[in-house]
């Protein structure tokens, strides 16, 4: 399937809510996660930034569509939406398997011959090289893939107990995680933009060794930064995590304003 149009990217990613800023965000979720998790941050992001997020097939507006479990598929088609979208400065962010997904675009993007973004921020996740498959969930009965949901503790009880509803969503659920437990990494050189790793200090899901192994895949090292929380951090630290992206702007495109301003 090809995206030669502008629509295609629209249908990737959301447009942003309120104004748009001056640098774009493309948010790529968790396994199971939907753009509307993100309004929040779209609504409280400062000007400086505009936050897209992901909608893929399966979930969300595009419920009824089949969905994607192949990670080469997915990328290619959310790299292209990203080169059609970005209009200028912009950063990659992505949670959990959203950090993988983030990672492979941003080496996607280079293989094509850019755009490149300002930065890569991989949140809640272990090192491509590093990672660990503890569970292979997509493998489980609709009954224990619900069990394996509830023990991740961000899908809420009522909805877990809605066969009608959960019959809808779980095949978008179980791509999610065949796009995480069949990831084979591939050698490449290493990234030579901006990398922010970021953690819960009480993420039972990472091991902080693994997640250390992010800096396997960066030319210089990557920031680090850890966050009060487990797994699902990002609802508490969402202002926190915002103003770090802001700060990465300014501090990227501060130089260029002022080249501008003097010339």
């Amino acid at each position: 399937m090809s995206l030669g149009s502008a629509g295609g990217a629209d249908r990737w990613f959301e447009s942003a809510t309120g104004t748009a800023g001056g640098a774009e965000v493309f948010v790529f979720p968790y396994a199971g996660g939907i753009a509307a998790s993100f309004t929040p941050w779209q609504e409280a992001a400062p000007p400086e930034l505009s936050v897209r997020v992901a909608q893929l097939p399966a979930r969300g507006v595009r419920l009824h569509e089949p969905p994607v479990d192949d990670l080469t598929e997915l990328v290619a088609e959310l790299t292209t939406a990203v080169t059609e979208r970005a209009s200028g400065p912009f950063l990659l962010f992505g949670h959990s398997l959203g950090a993988l997904v983030a990672f492979e675009v941003t080496r996607e993007l280079r293989r094509r011959g850019g755009p490149d973004p300002l930065a890569l921020l991989v949140s809640g996740a272990e090192g491509p090289q590093t990672r660990r498959v503890a569970r292979r969930c997509h493998e489980l009965d609709d009954t224990d893939l619900i069990e394996a949901l509830r023990d991740f503790g961000v899908t809420s009880a009522a909805l877990l107990t809605d066969r009608e509803l959960m019959e809808l969503i779980l095949p978008g659920i179980r791509a999610d995680f065949a796009l995480s437990e069949r990831y084979a990494y591939r050698p490449e050189p290493p990234l030579e933009l901006p990398v922010h790793v970021l953690l819960g200090d009480r993420d039972e899901h990472v091991d902080p060794d693994r997640a250390a192994g992010w800096a396997r895949d960066c030319a210089a090292p990557p920031r680090v930064h850890v966050y009060a929380g487990g797994h699902f951090f990002l609802a508490e630290h969402r202002s926190a995590i915002l103003d770090l992206m802001r700060r990465i702007v300014t501090c990227h495109t501060a130089p260029a304003h002022s080249a501008t301003k003097d010339r």
